[in-house]
């Protein structure tokens, strides 16, 4: 399940493409002004970034340079073949203008997933390493024997490192090894990847956020 941040302003645009995004499978971040997109990027771990250029504080000219080794789609009004040019040779993978159809705009995030899913084939957190091709998982460079179920919960916690993740975001990235969880025993195999992983590094990396549903903090996986 891949994350995406929605970086613009508009918040009837910002809300139709969470909606839509959402019901494409991904899960979204949003920010809504230059300020906000480098400190969401600094604290949460995405897979893509659709941004706006029009932004308040900084402009979207002025955010793209700080996104390094994400794939950036410029969503823009500007349909100048120079403005296009620039953005693209400045780092953005991809650009497409408003309005525009948001079937286009799927297909373009898939495109630019599937490039980037073969790049990527380990994510690491401090020092847990989880290597996607073997399912291999790590801390301090001692193995970890998880279920597919832990496996599952630790991937998408991996995938939003120190941001909170809802029992219901994790129910659902989970369906698929476990279809039949339920928050009760969510808990339960939350506990036992706790243990196991605490045992490995001598520290709890996940945190429970009150109200919301787990975190994982990459400061505690040192």
């Amino acid at each position: 399940m891949a994350t995406i941040a929605v970086i613009e302003d508009d918040a009837h645009i910002s809300a139709m493409l969470k909606e839509n995004l959402e019901k494409a499978g991904y899960t979204v971040r949003q920010a809504w002004s230059g300020t906000e997109a480098l400190y969401l990027l600094r604290e949460c771990t995405v897979d893509l970034v659709l941004l706006d250029l029009m932004l308040p504080g900084l402009e979207g000219e002025e955010v793209l340079p700080h996104i390094e080794g994400i794939p950036t789609i410029v969503v823009s009004a500007k349909v100048g073949v120079d403005d296009k040019v620039k953005l693209l040779t400045s780092g953005a993978a991809d650009y497409i203008t408003k309005p525009f159809e948001i079937r286009e705009l799927l297909a373009r995030i898939e495109v630019q997933l599937r490039k980037g899913g073969a790049r990527q084939s380990v994510l690491t957190c401090g020092s847990l390493t989880m290597n996607l091709t073997s399912r291999e998982v790590s801390v301090q460079g001692a193995a970890v024997r998880l279920t597919r179920t832990e496996y599952a919960i630790l991937h998408i916690l991996m995938e939003n490192a120190r941001c909170a993740v809802s029992k219901n975001a994790l129910l659902e990235g989970i369906a698929d090894e476990t279809p039949d969880c339920m928050e009760s025993s969510l808990k339960v195999h939350i506990s036992n990847l706790r243990r196991k992983l605490r045992k490995a590094g001598g520290k709890d990396c996940i945190e429970s956020v009150w109200g919301i549903g787990f975190c994982l903090n990459a400061e505690d996986t040192l």
